[in-house]
């Protein structure tokens, strides 16, 4: 694919150091994008900053704010920005129009804002009031980075991460049940890192009846704890669970069952409770993941058994499987990762493509997405 036009060989490096604050602002921003802006003048960065929290000031205002502090003008200065600046009123004035003030150089966005109110007009607007500005630069880094926001926009629901860990042979927990710890410490400090970048936190009744887990972000500060979500279709889980306490964190709790007298005792817990029925009793799991779209929820990680797992996997609701496998064996009749009726033919397998590899302590991480067209 071509370069866009009007882009130098300077502007990739100043646009990966505001991709790097857009990502270190992407959970803090939601359900707002995380958007990273760089200043640059003559050759040198004379301001930066981020997106804070909704209500706050959006990155480009951010920059310029940095820049006065540095005793900069951001006059004649070269945006560097993740996401087109917008162009509407909304919480905070449009912050293209504030870079016209301003007397902006030049804007670089890595990509165009694909929300209805923006959408062009951005970039449009810039350069109706002669300042250059384009967009397209590391575009696919930047569509990575903002992928949550993207998602609930232009598919509204969330950018979903499933999260399973196992031994060698795909195995999750013994036959028994016990399942603690398969993977190191190592990994597990890092699936904190993981919860930490998203919004919410999915699990099913099956994993809070066996392991009761809390299932909140340790280890890592964070802006404020993910809402946990859990699907349970026929209120099979305790009122008393923790993940129910929600002077920990705010819980929903989705089920198909629409017997108010029975949903009493977790409303006594502060639980939130949405009926969504499939026609087979169980939660519309493609209904869930658009009511937390609405919800302003850009992220969404899934820590289940292999039930929930298996059936996010078939009906094509996942976009990242983050899989961590332990140097051991549990043997064929241990547990697996993701449970569906058995294959009749191998053409019916689901494909997948590795992403990203690496050592956490002793344990294999790999990242990797579903491949609709597998060579």
């Amino acid at each position: 694919m071509s370069e866009p036009q009007g882009l130098l060989p300077q502007d990739y490096p100043y646009m990966q150091q505001a991709l790097r604050l857009a990502a270190a602002a992407t959970r803090r921003a939601a359900p707002n994008p995380g958007v990273g802006c760089v200043l640059v003048r003559d050759g040198q960065v004379i301001g930066e900053g981020a997106t804070l929290r909704v209500g706050g000031d959006h990155a480009e205002i951010q920059a310029i704010k940095d820049c006065y502090a540095r005793g900069h003008s951001p006059a004649g200065a070269t945006a560097y920005v993740t996401l087109e600046p917008c162009s509407h009123y909304g919480r905070t004035p449009p912050c293209a129009e504030r870079l016209i003030k301003e007397n902006i150089g030049r804007v670089v966005a890595a990509m165009v804002d694909p929300y209805h109110e923006v959408a062009g007009r951005g970039i449009a607007m810039l350069n109706a009031a002669g300042i250059p500005a384009v967009a397209g630069c590391l575009q696919a880094e930047a569509q990575y980075v903002h992928r949550g926001f993207l998602s609930r926009v232009t598919r509204q629901r969330p950018w979903v991460t499933l999260k399973a860990a196992a031994t060698l042979d795909g195995k999750t927990a013994l036959l028994n049940g016990v399942s603690q710890w398969i993977t190191g410490p190592d990994a597990r400090r890092d699936v904190q890192q993981l919860r930490a970048a998203n919004c919410a936190m999915l699990t099913g009744s099956g994993t809070v009846l066996a392991d009761d887990p809390q299932l909140t972000v340790r280890e890592v500060a964070v802006p404020s704890q993910p809402l946990r979500v859990v699907v349970d279709s026929r209120l099979a889980t305790p009122p008393a669970a923790r993940i129910y306490d929600t002077a920990v964190a705010p819980t929903l709790l989705v089920t198909a069952v629409a017997d108010a007298t029975l949903h009493a005792p977790y409303l006594a817990r502060g639980v939130q409770i949405r009926v969504l029925s499939a026609p087979d009793q169980r939660v519309d799991l493609p209904a869930l993941l658009q009511s937390l779209a609405a919800d302003g929820i850009n992220q969404l990680m899934v820590e289940a058994g292999a039930g929930l797992n298996g059936a996010l996997v078939q009906a094509g609701l996942v976009d990242d499987i983050v899989l961590y496998l332990a140097p051991y064996l549990a043997g064929d009749a241990a547990r697996g990762l993701f449970a569906w009726p058995a294959l009749q033919s191998l053409d019916d397998k689901l494909a997948l493509r590795i992403s990203d590899t690496r050592m956490v302590g002793r344990d294999l991480r790999l990242t990797l997405q579903p491949d609709p067209n597998p060579s």
